[in-house]
Protein backbone atom coordinates (compact mmCIF):
# COMPACT_ATOMS: atom_id res chain seq x y z
CA UNK A 1 0.00 0.00 0.00
CA UNK A 2 1.45 3.39 -1.02
CA UNK A 3 0.17 5.37 2.53
CA UNK A 4 1.46 8.89 0.62
CA UNK A 5 -2.18 8.78 -1.26
CA UNK A 6 -5.64 8.33 -0.34
CA UNK A 7 -6.74 4.94 -0.53
CA UNK A 8 -9.35 6.24 -2.70
CA UNK A 9 -10.08 9.49 -4.90
CA UNK A 10 -12.49 9.80 -6.95
CA UNK A 11 -12.59 13.51 -9.30
CA UNK A 12 -15.60 14.75 -11.01
CA UNK A 13 -16.94 11.52 -11.58
CA UNK A 14 -20.25 11.47 -13.58
CA UNK A 15 -22.48 8.77 -14.27
CA UNK A 16 -25.56 9.63 -16.89
CA UNK A 17 -27.66 6.06 -18.24
CA UNK A 18 -30.41 5.88 -20.81
CA UNK A 19 -33.96 6.65 -19.15
CA UNK A 20 -37.24 6.77 -20.45
CA UNK A 21 -40.83 8.59 -19.77
CA UNK A 22 -44.52 7.38 -20.86
CA UNK A 23 -46.05 9.78 -22.20
CA UNK A 24 -50.03 9.37 -22.89
CA UNK A 25 -49.34 8.02 -26.70
CA UNK A 26 -45.82 7.87 -27.11
CA UNK A 27 -42.64 7.19 -24.85
CA UNK A 28 -39.99 9.28 -24.74
CA UNK A 29 -36.31 8.38 -24.51
CA UNK A 30 -34.12 10.08 -22.48
CA UNK A 31 -30.84 10.63 -19.91
CA UNK A 32 -31.14 10.24 -16.46
CA UNK A 33 -28.46 12.03 -14.80
CA UNK A 34 -27.84 10.14 -11.89
CA UNK A 35 -24.04 11.22 -10.63
CA UNK A 36 -22.65 14.72 -11.45
CA UNK A 37 -19.28 15.64 -11.58
CA UNK A 38 -18.34 14.06 -7.70
CA UNK A 39 -15.14 14.09 -6.23
CA UNK A 40 -14.33 12.34 -3.02
CA UNK A 41 -11.01 10.99 -1.12
CA UNK A 42 -11.53 8.17 1.65
CA UNK A 43 -8.05 7.73 3.64
CA UNK A 44 -6.83 4.12 4.94
CA UNK A 45 -8.97 3.24 8.07
CA UNK A 46 -11.32 5.79 7.70
CA UNK A 47 -15.32 5.49 7.58
CA UNK A 48 -16.96 7.92 5.71
CA UNK A 49 -20.93 8.57 5.26
CA UNK A 50 -22.94 9.14 2.25
CA UNK A 51 -25.94 10.35 3.00
CA UNK A 52 -29.07 11.97 1.22
CA UNK A 53 -32.84 11.17 0.39
CA UNK A 54 -34.02 8.08 -2.00
CA UNK A 55 -32.62 8.99 -5.68
CA UNK A 56 -29.65 11.26 -4.65
CA UNK A 57 -26.83 9.09 -6.14
CA UNK A 58 -25.75 7.28 -3.20
CA UNK A 59 -26.37 3.66 -4.33
CA UNK A 60 -25.23 3.83 -8.04
CA UNK A 61 -21.67 6.24 -6.60
CA UNK A 62 -20.98 3.16 -4.40
CA UNK A 63 -21.57 0.91 -7.12
CA UNK A 64 -19.58 2.92 -9.65
CA UNK A 65 -15.98 3.12 -7.51
CA UNK A 66 -16.46 -0.55 -7.29
CA UNK A 67 -16.72 -0.65 -11.39
CA UNK A 68 -19.79 -2.51 -11.05
CA UNK A 69 -21.85 -0.28 -13.50
CA UNK A 70 -20.24 1.82 -16.22
CA UNK A 71 -19.01 5.16 -16.12
CA UNK A 72 -19.51 8.13 -17.92
CA UNK A 73 -16.37 10.04 -17.24
CA UNK A 74 -13.88 10.94 -14.31
CA UNK A 75 -11.12 9.22 -12.50
CA UNK A 76 -11.25 6.74 -9.77
CA UNK A 77 -8.32 5.98 -8.11
CA UNK A 78 -7.72 2.98 -5.76
CA UNK A 79 -4.24 3.38 -3.92
CA UNK A 80 -2.69 5.60 -6.55
CA UNK A 81 -4.06 2.97 -9.43
CA UNK A 82 -6.46 4.29 -12.52
CA UNK A 83 -9.15 2.09 -12.04
CA UNK A 84 -12.35 3.95 -13.64
CA UNK A 85 -10.53 3.48 -17.35
CA UNK A 86 -8.18 0.45 -15.99
CA UNK A 87 -7.79 -2.43 -17.84
CA UNK A 88 -9.82 -5.89 -17.27
CA UNK A 89 -6.41 -6.92 -15.04
CA UNK A 90 -6.88 -3.54 -13.16
CA UNK A 91 -10.41 -4.04 -12.18
CA UNK A 92 -10.02 -7.68 -11.77
CA UNK A 93 -7.37 -6.41 -8.58
CA UNK A 94 -10.23 -3.77 -7.56
CA UNK A 95 -12.36 -6.90 -6.83
CA UNK A 96 -9.97 -8.59 -4.28
CA UNK A 97 -9.33 -5.36 -2.66
CA UNK A 98 -12.49 -3.90 -2.03
CA UNK A 99 -16.18 -5.53 -1.25
CA UNK A 100 -19.81 -4.51 -0.98
CA UNK A 101 -22.54 -5.67 1.84
CA UNK A 102 -26.10 -4.78 0.31
CA UNK A 103 -28.83 -4.04 1.48
CA UNK A 104 -31.43 -6.94 1.27
CA UNK A 105 -29.77 -9.21 3.17
CA UNK A 106 -31.78 -12.27 1.65
CA UNK A 107 -31.64 -11.66 -2.07
CA UNK A 108 -27.95 -11.19 -1.18
CA UNK A 109 -27.45 -14.84 -1.05
CA UNK A 110 -28.31 -17.92 -2.87
CA UNK A 111 -31.51 -19.17 -1.58
CA UNK A 112 -30.02 -23.05 -2.55
CA UNK A 113 -26.75 -22.80 -1.03
CA UNK A 114 -25.97 -23.13 2.44
CA UNK A 115 -24.04 -20.55 4.85
CA UNK A 116 -20.90 -22.23 4.74
CA UNK A 117 -20.91 -22.89 0.68
CA UNK A 118 -21.58 -19.18 0.61
CA UNK A 119 -18.78 -17.88 1.94
CA UNK A 120 -16.60 -21.06 0.92
CA UNK A 121 -17.56 -19.48 -3.01
CA UNK A 122 -15.72 -16.52 -2.40
CA UNK A 123 -12.65 -18.07 -1.00
CA UNK A 124 -12.28 -20.31 -4.23
CA UNK A 125 -13.51 -18.19 -6.70
CA UNK A 126 -10.70 -15.32 -5.43
CA UNK A 127 -7.78 -18.00 -4.54
CA UNK A 128 -7.84 -17.08 -0.49
CA UNK A 129 -6.79 -20.36 0.81
CA UNK A 130 -6.16 -24.29 -0.65
CA UNK A 131 -9.42 -26.34 -0.87
CA UNK A 132 -7.95 -28.64 2.22
CA UNK A 133 -8.26 -25.20 5.07
CA UNK A 134 -11.27 -24.09 3.32
CA UNK A 135 -14.14 -25.26 6.13
CA UNK A 136 -11.30 -23.76 8.56
CA UNK A 137 -11.66 -20.25 7.24
CA UNK A 138 -15.26 -20.48 6.71
CA UNK A 139 -15.51 -21.22 10.42
CA UNK A 140 -13.27 -18.56 11.50
CA UNK A 141 -15.05 -15.66 9.66
CA UNK A 142 -18.03 -16.80 10.72
CA UNK A 143 -16.71 -16.36 14.11
CA UNK A 144 -15.38 -12.93 13.30
CA UNK A 145 -19.02 -11.74 12.15
CA UNK A 146 -20.17 -13.19 15.86
CA UNK A 147 -22.35 -16.51 14.50
CA UNK A 148 -22.48 -19.57 15.57
CA UNK A 149 -20.44 -21.81 13.61
CA UNK A 150 -23.00 -24.80 13.43
CA UNK A 151 -24.95 -22.42 11.53
CA UNK A 152 -22.27 -23.13 8.25
CA UNK A 153 -24.49 -25.86 7.10
CA UNK A 154 -28.10 -24.11 7.12
CA UNK A 155 -29.81 -22.21 4.10
CA UNK A 156 -30.87 -18.49 4.17
CA UNK A 157 -34.50 -19.07 4.65
CA UNK A 158 -33.79 -21.09 8.09
CA UNK A 159 -31.79 -17.74 9.50
CA UNK A 160 -32.90 -14.22 10.60
CA UNK A 161 -32.30 -10.97 8.84
CA UNK A 162 -29.97 -10.30 11.11
CA UNK A 163 -28.02 -12.92 10.65
CA UNK A 164 -28.14 -13.67 6.82
CA UNK A 165 -26.66 -9.84 7.52
CA UNK A 166 -23.82 -11.36 9.25
CA UNK A 167 -23.36 -13.85 6.57
CA UNK A 168 -23.48 -10.94 4.07
CA UNK A 169 -20.29 -9.46 5.99
CA UNK A 170 -18.69 -12.56 6.74
CA UNK A 171 -18.37 -13.16 2.51
CA UNK A 172 -17.35 -9.32 1.65
CA UNK A 173 -14.50 -10.37 4.83
CA UNK A 174 -13.58 -13.57 3.00
CA UNK A 175 -11.24 -11.52 0.26
CA UNK A 176 -9.60 -9.91 3.09
CA UNK A 177 -11.11 -6.10 1.33
CA UNK A 178 -9.32 -2.62 2.03
CA UNK A 179 -12.26 -0.88 1.71
CA UNK A 180 -16.08 -1.89 2.23
CA UNK A 181 -18.87 -0.27 1.14
CA UNK A 182 -22.31 -0.81 3.05
CA UNK A 183 -25.33 0.18 0.86
CA UNK A 184 -28.15 0.53 2.91
CA UNK A 185 -27.16 -2.75 5.13
CA UNK A 186 -29.07 -2.00 8.24
CA UNK A 187 -31.95 -0.48 6.27
CA UNK A 188 -34.12 -3.67 6.28
CA UNK A 189 -33.52 -4.86 9.53
CA UNK A 190 -35.15 -4.22 12.83
CA UNK A 191 -33.95 -1.77 15.09
CA UNK A 192 -32.37 -3.89 17.57
CA UNK A 193 -30.70 -6.11 15.15
CA UNK A 194 -29.21 -2.53 13.60
CA UNK A 195 -27.62 -1.64 16.39
CA UNK A 196 -26.57 -5.51 16.74
CA UNK A 197 -24.46 -4.80 13.17
CA UNK A 198 -23.66 -1.25 13.77
CA UNK A 199 -21.94 -2.36 16.84
CA UNK A 200 -20.14 -5.43 14.45
CA UNK A 201 -18.93 -2.85 11.69
CA UNK A 202 -17.20 -0.90 15.05
CA UNK A 203 -15.87 -3.69 16.25
CA UNK A 204 -14.60 -5.27 12.83
CA UNK A 205 -13.49 -1.40 11.74
CA UNK A 206 -11.01 -1.38 14.59
CA UNK A 207 -9.71 -4.87 15.05
CA UNK A 208 -9.07 -4.89 10.81
CA UNK A 209 -7.96 -1.67 10.04
CA UNK A 210 -10.95 -1.41 7.72
CA UNK A 211 -12.15 1.90 5.68
CA UNK A 212 -15.57 2.00 4.52
CA UNK A 213 -18.28 3.94 2.90
CA UNK A 214 -21.54 3.44 4.95
CA UNK A 215 -24.23 4.98 2.22
CA UNK A 216 -27.27 5.50 4.82
CA UNK A 217 -30.73 7.82 5.02
CA UNK A 218 -30.19 7.17 8.55
CA UNK A 219 -28.31 10.16 9.84
CA UNK A 220 -28.44 8.80 13.81
CA UNK A 221 -26.33 5.82 12.57
CA UNK A 222 -23.64 7.59 10.63
CA UNK A 223 -23.35 10.39 13.44
CA UNK A 224 -22.75 7.15 15.55
CA UNK A 225 -20.68 5.03 13.31
CA UNK A 226 -18.92 7.53 10.52
CA UNK A 227 -15.60 9.72 10.86
CA UNK A 228 -16.88 12.18 7.73
CA UNK A 229 -20.08 13.08 6.14
CA UNK A 230 -20.98 13.62 2.43
CA UNK A 231 -24.43 14.80 1.99
CA UNK A 232 -25.63 14.10 -1.70
CA UNK A 233 -28.25 15.95 -3.37
CA UNK A 234 -29.35 14.82 -7.23
CA UNK A 235 -26.00 13.23 -8.12
CA UNK A 236 -24.10 16.29 -6.46
CA UNK A 237 -21.99 16.21 -3.36
CA UNK A 238 -23.23 19.59 -1.19
CA UNK A 239 -21.81 19.46 2.12
CA UNK A 240 -19.19 17.41 3.60
CA UNK A 241 -16.66 17.35 6.75
CA UNK A 242 -15.93 15.75 9.88
CA UNK A 243 -19.11 14.22 11.48
CA UNK A 244 -19.63 16.40 14.42
CA UNK A 245 -18.86 19.85 12.73
CA UNK A 246 -21.55 19.12 10.11
CA UNK A 247 -24.17 17.47 12.29
CA UNK A 248 -23.53 20.45 14.89
CA UNK A 249 -22.75 23.22 12.44
CA UNK A 250 -24.41 22.56 8.69
CA UNK A 251 -23.73 24.98 6.00
CA UNK A 252 -25.97 23.95 3.57
CA UNK A 253 -30.36 24.46 3.72
CA UNK A 254 -30.46 20.41 2.60
CA UNK A 255 -28.04 19.60 5.60
CA UNK A 256 -29.58 21.87 7.77
CA UNK A 257 -33.18 20.17 7.19
CA UNK A 258 -31.93 16.37 7.07
CA UNK A 259 -30.50 16.94 10.30
CA UNK A 260 -33.71 18.72 12.13
CA UNK A 261 -35.65 15.64 10.90
CA UNK A 262 -33.61 13.45 13.23
CA UNK A 263 -36.36 12.28 15.73
CA UNK A 264 -35.77 13.43 19.04
CA UNK A 265 -36.01 11.19 22.23
CA UNK A 266 -37.06 13.94 24.65
CA UNK A 267 -40.94 14.68 24.68
CA UNK A 268 -40.12 18.51 25.80
CA UNK A 269 -38.29 19.22 22.66
CA UNK A 270 -40.32 21.05 20.06
CA UNK A 271 -40.86 19.67 16.69
CA UNK A 272 -38.64 21.43 13.95
CA UNK A 273 -40.02 24.63 12.54
CA UNK A 274 -39.44 23.82 8.94
CA UNK A 275 -39.28 20.07 8.04
CA UNK A 276 -38.14 19.18 4.49
CA UNK A 277 -41.31 19.68 1.82
CA UNK A 278 -42.01 18.65 -1.65
CA UNK A 279 -40.43 15.74 -3.49
CA UNK A 280 -36.53 16.48 -5.67
CA UNK A 281 -36.74 17.46 -8.72
CA UNK A 282 -36.11 14.62 -11.58
CA UNK A 283 -32.80 13.88 -12.43
CA UNK A 284 -34.05 13.50 -16.30
CA UNK A 285 -34.07 16.91 -15.60
CA UNK A 286 -32.04 18.55 -13.42
CA UNK A 287 -33.14 22.41 -12.15
CA UNK A 288 -30.31 25.79 -13.54
CA UNK A 289 -28.29 26.52 -10.63
CA UNK A 290 -28.43 24.87 -7.37
CA UNK A 291 -30.70 21.97 -7.59
CA UNK A 292 -31.74 22.29 -4.16
CA UNK A 293 -32.98 25.93 -5.00
CA UNK A 294 -36.57 24.43 -5.63
CA UNK A 295 -37.25 23.58 -2.48
CA UNK A 296 -34.75 25.53 -0.26
CA UNK A 297 -36.26 28.01 2.60
CA UNK A 298 -33.73 30.57 1.55
CA UNK A 299 -33.48 30.31 -1.46
CA UNK A 300 -32.90 33.67 -3.71
CA UNK A 301 -32.74 34.40 -7.72
CA UNK A 302 -29.54 34.56 -7.73
CA UNK A 303 -29.60 30.50 -6.83
CA UNK A 304 -31.45 29.99 -9.97
CA UNK A 305 -29.56 32.13 -12.21
CA UNK A 306 -25.55 31.57 -11.10
CA UNK A 307 -23.56 28.67 -12.62
CA UNK A 308 -23.99 25.59 -9.97
CA UNK A 309 -22.12 26.30 -6.90
CA UNK A 310 -18.56 24.80 -5.93
CA UNK A 311 -17.51 22.99 -2.85
CA UNK A 312 -16.02 25.60 -0.30
CA UNK A 313 -14.90 26.40 2.99
CA UNK A 314 -12.03 25.35 5.77
CA UNK A 315 -10.49 23.14 7.43
CA UNK A 316 -12.32 20.21 5.58
CA UNK A 317 -15.74 21.64 6.17
CA UNK A 318 -16.73 22.26 2.86
CA UNK A 319 -20.88 22.93 1.13
CA UNK A 320 -21.72 24.11 -1.78
CA UNK A 321 -24.26 26.96 -0.78
CA UNK A 322 -23.57 30.87 -2.08
CA UNK A 323 -24.18 31.86 0.84
CA UNK A 324 -22.39 32.06 4.51
CA UNK A 325 -23.45 29.64 7.24
CA UNK A 326 -23.17 31.92 9.71
CA UNK A 327 -26.07 34.11 7.62
CA UNK A 328 -28.42 31.29 7.42
CA UNK A 329 -28.50 29.44 10.56
CA UNK A 330 -27.45 30.21 14.26
CA UNK A 331 -24.27 28.40 15.61
CA UNK A 332 -24.49 26.43 18.82
CA UNK A 333 -23.06 28.62 21.72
Amino acid sequence: MNSSVPLLEVNDLVVHFAGSTMGLFNRSDQTVKALNSVSMTIRSGETLGLVGESGSGKSTFGRAILRLGELTSGSVLFDGVEVANGTSGDIAWLRRETAMVFQDPYGALNPRMTVGDAIAEVLTVHNKIPTAKLNERVQELLALVGMDTELASRRPADLSGGQCQRVGIARALAIEPRLIVADECVAALDVSIQGQIINLLIELREKMKLSMIFIAHDLAIVRRLCDRVAVMYLGRIVEEGPTDRVFNAPCHPYTQSLISAIPEIDPDKPLPEQLLGGEPPSPISLPNGCAFHPRCPIAQDKCRDSPVPALRGEDGHLSACIFSSESIFPQPT
